[in-house]
């Protein structure tokens, strides 16, 4: 940003909070409901003050029945209302899978577009060494279910940015915070740390290009950009330029930014948290040869969670969740099958 735009370096928790009360003091609909989100200010901090600016009947903490809540919110949006939603963890995200996927992502569908489901479902996953049912991704979950937008940001920046045009959107939003980067400091972050004061938004359609390269490119999302970042970083001692985009949004995919950047590179590299199969690495490698052509890329590979639940140990966590060393091993094996 420049001009006279003031910026100051933030983390996510901060910048998703500020993004929330933007909102709010911008359009008295919109709402927020969950656990934990109105004296706490959210397990991570990211409702933080939202109670003592808009009071209780906007910021509203509910007993734990993610079921009763989420179906409160669907009442809610079709009286007109834009309520956020707050899931605590993406794990729990089957105690109302209903409300989700047969109310909330269907009644557009089903009205003909005359009820709107402006909802979003704000929650957060991925692996911090909490076991099998609290380190789970699940964006691919909700991207096989139409009706749904589904969007991962990797850094404060976007996250304000994306959380304000989710709030927005007359479509429902799966809005999917990172753990891992919940807990990060805002000088941990390589880019996107300095957040402009004002109320703006990012485009809930769009990936972005945070590292140029020519060799191969890496494909991926949320707290896996960091990794990427990094091992991209260790592969140019190699020799290897890779270039890292930054996914941002699973649903709708930014077909574009992904099919120029592999018909450029001619190698390919999804690097995923969820799970392999049946998953969002799949259909990424399959919509870009679609639409390029399957003698366009010289090799493409997939990196991700090898279909099993997230064990307890670190030790046996950092096994299958990709990490730096990991995808630098990913890279040199798609280098290696170019040549």
């Amino acid at each position: 940003m420049t001009g006279t735009t003031a910026v100051r370096n933030i983390n996510i928790s901060q910048a998703v909070a500020e993004g929330l009360r933007l909102e709010m003091e911008a359009d008295p609909s919109v709402l927020v409901i969950g656990e934990d989100v109105a004296a706490q200010g959210g397990v991570f901090g990211s409702t933080r003050g939202l109670l003592k600016a808009f009071g209780s009947q906007r910021v509203l903490d509910t007993p734990i029945s993610e079921m009763a809540f989420t179906g409160m919110a669907v009442g809610l949006a079709m009286e007109g209302y834009r309520p956020v939603v707050e899931i605590m963890f993406v794990d729990f995200i089957g105690v109302c899978l209903e409300q989700v996927y047969n109310a909330i992502a269907k009644i557009p569908y089903m009205s003909g577009g005359s009820v709107r489901m402006p909802i979003v479902i704000k929650t957060a996953g991925g692996a911090i060494g909490a076991a099998a049912q609290h380190s789970q991704t699940l964006w691919g979950l909700f991207a096989h279910l139409p009706g749904l937008r589904v969007v991962a940001p990797s850094n404060p920046y976007d996250s304000k940015g994306m959380v304000a045009a989710a709030v927005r959107c007359d479509d429902p939003v799966v809005f999917i915070e990172h753990k891992g980067l919940l807990l990060q400091r805002a000088t941990d972050f390589s880019f996107g740390a300095d957040v402009p004061k004002e109320r703006y938004d990012v485009p809930l359609d769009r990936a972005a290009v945070v590292r140029p390269g020519s060799d191969v490119t890496l494909v991926t999302l949320s707290g896996s950009v960091r990794h990427a970042m990094e091992a991209a970083r260790a592969a140019a001692e190699r020799g290897i330029d890779v270039e890292v985009v930054d996914l941002r949004s699973v649903v709708p995919v930014d077909w574009r930014t992904l099919c120029e950047s592999a018909a450029r590179t001619r190698r390919l590299l999804i690097v995923d948290e969820d799970y392999v199969g049946f998953g969002m690495s799949g259909e990424l490698v399959a919509g870009i040869l679609e639409r390029l052509g399957l003698g366009a890329l010289d090799a493409v590979a997939r990196h991700g969670n090898p279909q099993v639940p997230v064990p307890a140990a670190l030790s046996l966590e950092q096994q299958i969740v990709p990490g730096a060393e990991s995808i630098l091993r990913a890279v040199q094996t798609v280098m290696e099958g170019g040549r």
